[in-house]
């Protein structure tokens, strides 16, 4: 590279870091700005991923109380996690109780939905009367 193209290089990056830096708000450069507002603004900013509560703080085991709070996972207390027992794979209507591969959890029993008349492809899909259920999909021809 000669030295018209270094130069053009790191007066690019100086550039770029100039206007990031620049872009970022704090409370200095803008006046008349609450810290309140300032911190509700950046979390409407946040994406989902960094939004999300730590599932792993809901620890019940010596608060069973937890799990009924709102917006806790599920009212039940399985294993230190707050899960519902009616819809959880990995605890279906017991703690512990596990369906197996292809099941899933309805209504707290594990069921098929490929082929379950009252649950076809989803938890409380029925087949009308006569039709099966085939691939998840009632009378699937």
């Amino acid at each position: 590279m000669n030295t018209l193209t270094k130069i053009l290089i790191t007066f690019t990056i100086f550039l770029t870091l100039a206007m990031a830096l620049s872009s970022t708000p704090n409370q200095e450069n803008i006046p008349g700005i609450q810290e309140d507002s300032l911190v509700s603004d950046l979390r409407t900013r946040v994406g989902r991923f960094l939004a999300q509560k730590p599932k792993g703080l809901m620890k019940c085991n010596k608060n069973p109380r937890l799990c009924r709070a709102k917006g806790s996972p599920g009212p039940d207390c399985c294993n230190k996690k707050c899960v519902n027992v009616m819809t959880d794979k990995q605890n279906c209507n017991l703690c512990g109780r596990k369906c197996k591969h292809m099941e899933i959890c309805c209504n707290g029993s594990c069921v098929n939905p490929m082929v379950n008349k009252r649950h076809c492809g989803g938890c409380n899909y029925v087949c009308k009367r006569g039709d099966s259920c085939v691939h998840g999909m009632c009378n699937y021809a």
